[in-house]
């Protein structure tokens, strides 16, 4: 069953963000995920969104999310983003 991966985040440091990004990137080589969606002005219909830019991703499996994130690779990729950004991000299973 896939899952996706949606993350809000404000980017506080851009030249930081952006050696993240190249840095997470590179961690997505393996092929299980796609980049749906990336947005960093997402349009609001409800509610409050925390941080302009908007990043959806699907993964195959949960067990393949959990592979990309808990990886060393992104492990350090995100200790870029974490000094850089606020960010909150959820995991929502697919259906079926």
């Amino acid at each position: 069953m896939p899952v996706y991966f949606i993350a809000q985040v404000q980017v506080n440091d851009a030249e930081a963000y952006g050696r993240y990004a190249r840095e997470a990137g590179g961690s997505l080589a393996d092929g299980s995920v796609r980049v749906l969606a990336a947005d960093d002005a997402p349009t609001l219909v409800e509610g409050e969104w925390h941080g302009p830019r908007t990043v959806m991703m699907e993964f195959e499996s949960e067990e393949a999310f959990r592979a990309w994130y808990d990886s060393p690779e992104y492990q350090q990729a995100a200790k870029l983003r974490y000094d850089a950004t606020v960010t909150n991000a959820v995991v929502v299973h697919g259906l079926g």
